[in-house]
């Protein structure tokens, strides 16, 4: 990955446990894990929180088709890692009732509710409800969960470059669907817990924006919001907000050169794919207010 620390600056338990699957499995943790064990309490606990949820939890959606949705703004994001990994998951979830490139296996809700989210993805200042009337409010909820997820994790792994390697399709998407999004809770345990009274959406948004971090809140709140920022920042936001495929090794190495930290651009990063994937969230509630 393209951040040092992503790779080698975890907590003691969790080197301990990536080195210990490393071992056992003799293949390396897929790199939106080894993400999300680092620093958990900024970012992992809460994202994999309503992750799980969003893919295996109760909802109008088969797991299959929760897989296939993420694996459509996988497409829209044109993210190889995160193309492939659910490509590979949308088979094992359906246990090959749909198939990832044929939409004729799949129910025309879910084709529906598919398009509604690649406007909500793409154009979130225009998105209209009209083509997925008749469909209930849970579904359609159940759904812009799923894409809050994928739109923040394939800002994620373009920014940090993550990258599938030999062994991992097949071990990794195994254990995610094995294992249902989850990891062992000591892994992410400590730090300040959400608040259970919130959502897990709004617990996102907080630990992320308003929590203690390197960085000034005022700053992640700017980045979430799209609103001016001082250089490179403001060009490097920009960049993860609205295209982070053409984010480059010389971008970060433009904001190290300007004497910010490792940890500031992961902050920063996150905020920035957080904010974004919000704002398409929201827009997405809207339309379906409007409709109703």
């Amino acid at each position: 990955m393209r951040l040092d620390v992503l790779d080698h600056g975890h907590r003691r338990r969790a080197r301990l446990f990536l080195a210990t699957v490393r071992r056992m499995s003799g293949v390396d943790m897929p790199d939106v894990v080894t993400m999300l064990l680092y620093r958990p309490d900024f970012f992992g606990r809460p994202m994999l929180a309503l992750t799980v949820s969003a893919m295996r939890g109760r909802s109008y959606w088969t797991a299959g088709e929760r897989e296939f949705l993420a694996m459509s703004t996988a497409r829209l994001f044109e993210c190889p890692f995160c193309i492939d990994a659910h490509t590979e998951l949308t088979r094992l979830a359906s246990r090959g009732s749909l198939d990832p490139d044929d939409p004729g296996t799949a129910r025309p809700e879910l084709v529906a509710v598919r398009d509604f989210l690649a406007t909500v993805t793409r154009t979130p200042d225009r998105v209209e409800a009209g083509g997925i009337a008749g469909l209930p409010d849970r579904a359609v909820a159940d759904a812009l969960h799923v894409n809050l997820v994928w739109n923040t994790i394939n800002r994620l792994a373009h920014a940090f470059g993550f990258r599938l390697r030999e062994g991992q399709l097949h071990a990794g998407t195994r254990a995610l669907h094995r294992f249902g999004y989850r990891l062992p809770g000591f892994l992410l345990s400590g730090g300040t817990r959400g608040d259970r009274s919130a959502g897990l959406v709004e617990n996102l948004r907080r630990t992320v924006l308003e929590s203690p971090g390197r960085t000034d809140r005022s700053i992640r709140a700017a980045a979430a919001a799209g609103t001016p920022l001082d250089e490179p920042w403001q060009t490097y936001t920009s960049t993860v907000r609205d295209a982070p495929h053409r984010v480059t090794d010389a971008d970060l190495a433009r904001l190290t050169a300007a004497g910010h930290s490792q940890d500031e651009i992961f902050e920063l990063t996150v905020a920035t794919a957080v904010g974004a994937a919000l704002r398409s969230f929201e827009a997405g509630r809207r339309a379906v207010r409007a409709e109703a």
